[in-house]
């Protein structure tokens, strides 16, 4: 009876790893939608433009996943020159970016 439990425990403890490892790899929308208040403003408006420099800022709704967490990597590691983009990426965690590109993958 002890082995039996012994094996069930394992074998709960394993599921959970497996789980938690999942988790850390991708993205979860509705904390993406809290994160990504900030970026609602510019990034959620069809024809937004910067006021200065004028450029057109692009609504990045149902975007790939994978491209939006590409896109705040080169950001925060200063690969993309855009200094208000590169301080917002700064202040995110790995999974914070993998969470509101999930956010706004799923925005069309």
């Amino acid at each position: 009876m002890r082995l039996n439990t012994l094996f069930l425990g394992a074998a709960l403890g394993a599921l959970a790893m497996a789980g938690s490892l999942q988790a850390d790899e991708g993205g979860d929308p509705v904390v993406g939608e809290t994160l990504a208040t900030t970026c609602m403003g510019c990034h959620a408006v069809e024809g937004a433009r910067n006021a200065y420099p004028s450029y057109r800022v692009p609504k990045i709704g149902g975007q790939y996943e994978e491209y939006l967490v590409d896109a705040l990597k080169a950001y925060r590691d200063g690969e993309r020159p855009h200094p208000t983009m590169r301080a917002q990426a700064q202040t995110l965690t790995e999974q914070d970016m993998r969470d509101i590109a999930a956010f706004f993958a799923q925005e069309r």
